[in-house]
């Protein structure tokens, strides 16, 4: 019984937990970028700062073996092909291609 308790107690902290984060990024977009030579955490988090230090950026998360970095920000950030060229280039990657999509509440 205690197990059950354990169990129906942490599905509710993960919903109640989902719901509260959900809304700081509603309204915003959301950028997958695909690049190459994204081999170790280093390199994470060194692509990581230089996207956080861009105004309108919230999060960001990488997928190192798909070699996709995924950016969540405000509603109107943007991105031009050549800024990330320039991005991924100057921390010795290869940028291929990305895609927007909006976040919506």
């Amino acid at each position: 019984m205690r197990q059950a308790i354990v169990k129906s107690s942490l599905k509710f902290f993960t919903v109640a937990l989902f719901f509260w984060i959900t809304p700081s990024f509603a309204d915003g977009s959301r950028f997958e970028i695909r690049a190459d030579g994204l081999a170790c955490p280093y390199c994470a988090y060194g692509i990581e700062k230089k996207f956080m230090q861009i105004k309108g950026v919230k999060k960001l998360d990488i997928d190192l073996k798909k070699g996709i970095v995924i950016v969540i920000g405000e509603k109107d950030l943007t991105f031009k092909e050549e800024q990330l060229k320039t991005l991924f280039t100057d921390s010795g990657f290869t940028f291929r291609k990305f895609k927007k999509t909006k976040i919506k509440e």
